[in-house]
């Protein structure tokens, strides 16, 4: 905790190497919505959440959230003061070191834990709180954390292999039949969001039936696909509102939507007010 606090002495982000993000902020802050790369985030104090779908993941200094495909969360400090600010950071977990860790991680664990979906809380075991202190450590001397950060990012994983994390951390290699199908429906989802979905075609492509597809693809996200593709445009038509200075309907087109009327209650339900109102919001809170 002291040592987030000395690297952030004011609210905010720092990326003491690329991957490791710290973060400080005296107030809960408001939800921020995008797709999020996989990552592995710990609270030191304070708590946080992320609304995915309609499910919420709460994490504090107890516990740590874990996610290992690109999904569109909703992230939000919600328990932070002055007097004790939420400190916390975010380490990315890059696939292919994942992969070259698991592949010399021969385990009984990884075949059983096969069928574990993407995202969850879990406690924090002791070894894996002290490689993570370890890391944190180190920004205090950038040049122990260039030479030495790879090598205890590698244990991190390790550690997270050893407590049980082997088939969500397979997600990133990608290695099993069903799990290479739902990656790449994600893919074709991410590239192709404003785009009618044809589940059925989208299926037939990866070779599954309907149901089939369906199942796994929630079971892995917790979303249906069109609730994922939704989420994609939501949040796409909002940063063009928020960055392009697009108008709600010129946005909504853009990412796919018809009908303003729909866009706009849509948008409302993932957001919790009306796009003009939200920028707004948005706007000002910047």
């Amino acid at each position: 905790m002291e040592l987030i606090a000395s690297a952030l002495p004011r609210d905010g982000m720092l990326d003491p190497l690329p991957g490791l993000r710290l973060a400080r902020a005296s107030h809960p802050t408001p939800p921020v919505s995008a797709i999020f790369q996989p990552a592995l985030c710990f609270v030191a104090q304070g708590g946080k959440q992320a609304l995915l779908g309609r499910e919420i993941f709460h994490y504090n200094p107890g516990n740590y959230l874990l996610y290992t495909i690109d999904l569109p969360l909703t992230a939000q400090v919600i328990e932070a003061t002055p007097e004790r600010p939420y400190l916390g950071f975010r380490l990315h977990l890059d696939p292919a070191l994942v992969t070259a860790v698991l592949l010399e991680y021969e385990s009984e664990t990884l075949r059983r834990e096969e069928r574990m979906r993407a995202v969850d809380v879990s406690p924090i075991e002791a070894d894996l709180l002290d490689t993570a202190v370890r890391l944190i450590r180190l920004t205090t001397n950038p040049v122990a954390l260039q030479l030495l950060g790879p090598l205890i990012t590698r244990e991190i994983i390790f550690r997270l292999l050893e407590s049980g994390q082997g088939g969500r951390l397979g997600f990133l290699r990608s290695a099993g039949r069903e799990t290479r199908r739902i990656s790449l429906a994600i893919e074709r989802l991410r590239t192709n969001f404003n785009q009618p979905l044809r589940i059925e075609d989208l299926a037939r492509e990866l070779g599954m039936s309907v149901s089939g597809f369906h199942h796994h693809f929630k079971s892995v996200t917790l979303l249906s696909p069109l609730q994922f593709q939704k989420q994609l445009r939501l949040q796409e038509a909002r940063r063009l509102m928020l960055s392009e200075g697009l108008d709600a309907a010129s946005a909504g087109f853009r990412v796919g939507y018809e009908d303003p009327a729909y866009f706009s209650r849509d948008y409302k339900k993932l957001f919790g007010a009306p796009p003009q109102r939200d920028i707004a919001r948005l706007r000002l809170n910047s």
